[in-house]
This record gives C-alpha cells, structure tokens and sequence, in this order.
C-alpha cells in the first residue's frame, strides 16, 4: 500500500511541475534554473536517503537511477545556466 501511495506522489509531482514551469515566461528562466540546481542538490540528498533506507534490490536500483538523473540535472542545470549568463554578457559588450 505503502509504495502504491509513493507512487501516486509521484505521479502528482510530475503533473503539477510540468503544469508550473510550462507557464514560466523565458525572462525567468535562468534565476529558476539557478534556484532549481540548489533544489537538485536536495533531492539529491533525498534519494540517497531514499537508497538507503530501502528494503529490497529494486527499490535500491531505483534509488540508484533517481541519484544519477538528480545529479544529471544538477550538472546540466549548471551548465545551461553558464551558457545562458555568456549569451547575455556577450550581448551587453
């Protein structure tokens, strides 16, 4: 029951995230971006959390990917937000 309920979460999460940040005008992106990469590090730290704290070989597997997909979005998050802080300082030269 318990993972039934995780799972609904889950899918909650997921709609109301992409509901919110589909109506996030272009202007904003990049302080979101930067404020989602310090999120990312938390949900970091939840899914090792999450990974430890599991009872059985597939919840630890799908710790295990939701702890490389956070820290690929950590690192692509800091990656985008650098390019996108060139774009604008080219411009203002």
């Amino acid at each position: 029951m318990t993972t039934f309920i995780l799972i609904l979460v889950f899918i909650a999460a997921l709609i109301i995230g992409y509901k919110v940040l589909s109506h996030i005008p272009s202007l904003l992106h990049t302080p979101l971006m930067s404020s989602m990469n310090a999120l990312d590090g938390v949900i970091i730290l939840g899914a090792l959390t999450a990974t430890h704290l599991a009872t059985t070989t597939l919840g630890a597997f799908f710790g295990g990917v939701a702890i490389a997909l956070a820290i690929t979005n950590v690192f692509g998050g800091f990656d985008i937000t650098n390019k996108m802080l060139r774009m604008i300082a080219g411009k203002k030269r």
